[in-house]
């Protein structure tokens, strides 16, 4: 008897195990069900994007942003579920956003969704809300209806800026592409895609960061550094608050600067310094306008009157867009000298192959160094006094 009472112990541990495990099993596929009747809803949703019908897309949950998106051009658009989270009879949902505008992506740009569910009679889902995830940028469509202008060279998408004002862009980045192409050559796409958000904070938006950190800045440039070919374009995205204060040169070196930052992205990597990623693409940007380094370089000019020759180079910190307007100036002006010597003493081919060496060595040590010593025979040392130098002659 005793031993029999051993073996029905066993035996009911046993069961409750087997219990136990096939619970889990059913509460696993019942979400792996879930997620997949969700992925098919958005394979649907992302269907009915392509193919701009209004009636497919409301099938698959609110109307939300559809027809801000209408006018964009879209070579691809889809969604991967990557997580779902139950809250009584709603849900909602992490995924992955992948799309690629036609003609400018030559891979999907990837962001975060974060949706919102509820489950329509029959029990399939409805998306109620696609918003984008903590800490994910939003896109444009996100802040309101985009208008689209194409120029021949670049694409314009803008929200709450009028036509006339999206076609000036468009015919500003049409005339920064050939001139950054006969500066830096033709080994890149020669097409640019401008984005023109209605307020610095949709431009912050756009960025994922407060709007604090771009005030007076006219425009900046996203994209991966040191992408390959099959990247997603970058975007040149402005801050019209700052850049409806410049004049008609301003707009363009603008325009033009940034540009430069899409066509040297690919040789733009972690061993690239700020002082010549900026500094050669205000160089590209000034190239041909007449400016003088007294009116291009203003705050420098001042510091050099004042005795105040800086000792060295510009500092990535030194960048920084939260800091001192004025080290702000006075760091792009010095970047913006530093490739106006080398382009005078040893001329703008040259130029091209520092920056492209510097780039190519991947890790900041040692990448200003070598390509000093390899391409213009000098030293940082020698080459920062020969700035120093410049400054005086140039500003004083």
């Amino acid at each position: 008897m005793a031993g029999r009472g051993r073996v029905s112990r066993w035996r009911a541990v046993a069961l409750v195990l087997l219990l136990v495990w096939l619970a889990a099993c059913a509460g696993q596929s019942a979400g792996d069900s879930g997620r997949a009747d969700l992925q098919r809803v958005l394979d649907r949703r992302s269907t009915a994007v392509l193919d701009r019908d209004r009636a497919a897309f409301l099938r698959t949950g609110a109307l939300g942003w559809f027809e801000n998106l209408r006018g964009v051009p879209l070579a691809s658009w889809s969604y991967r579920v990557t997580g779902l989270h139950r809250s009584g009879d709603g849900a909602t949902a992490d995924a992955e956003l992948r799309y690629r505008i036609l003609g400018y992506d030559n891979a999907p740009v990837t962001v975060g969704r974060t949706l919102t569910l509820s489950r329509r009679p029959g029990g399939q889902w409805s998306v109620s809300r696609d918003v984008p995830a903590a800490k994910a940028p939003q896109q444009l469509w996100d802040q309101g209806a985009v208008t689209v202008v194409r120029g021949r060279r670049s694409l314009v998408l803008g929200t709450g800026r009028s036509s006339e004002q999206l076609h000036m862009y468009a015919d500003l980045a049409d005339h920064a592409v050939p001139a950054v192409s006969g500066a830096w050559g033709t080994d890149w796409t020669r097409r640019v895609v401008v984005e023109a958000p209605k307020s610095l904070e949709g431009m912050a938006g756009l960025l994922g960061s407060p709007a604090s950190q771009y005030r007076g800045i006219a425009a900046v440039t996203t994209g991966e550094v040191g992408g390959p070919p099959s990247a997603p374009a970058d975007r040149v995205i402005v801050n019209p608050d700052a850049y409806a204060l410049l004049g008609p040169l301003g707009k363009q070196v603008v325009l033009t600067h940034e540009t430069t930052h899409v066509a040297t992205r690919a040789h733009t990597t972690p061993a690239t310094p700020l002082w010549l990623s900026e500094g050669y693409a205000d160089w590209i940007g000034y190239l041909g306008t007449g400016r003088t380094p007294v009116q291009a370089a203003p705050e420098l000019a001042h510091a050099v009157d004042d005795g105040q020759v800086p000792s060295a180079l510009p500092t990535d910190k030194d960048f920084g867009f939260s800091g001192d307007a004025t080290k702000l100036a006075q760091a792009y002006e010095g970047g913006w000298l530093a490739c106006r010597l080398i382009a005078a003493r040893w001329g703008e081919v040259r130029l091209g192959e520092f920056y492209r060496a510097v780039g190519d060595h991947k890790v900041r040590d040692g990448s200003v160094e070598g390509a000093m010593r390899t391409v213009l025979g000098t030293t940082p040392e020698k080459f920062t006094e020969q700035w120093r130098d410049y400054l005086r002659t140039e500003l004083g």
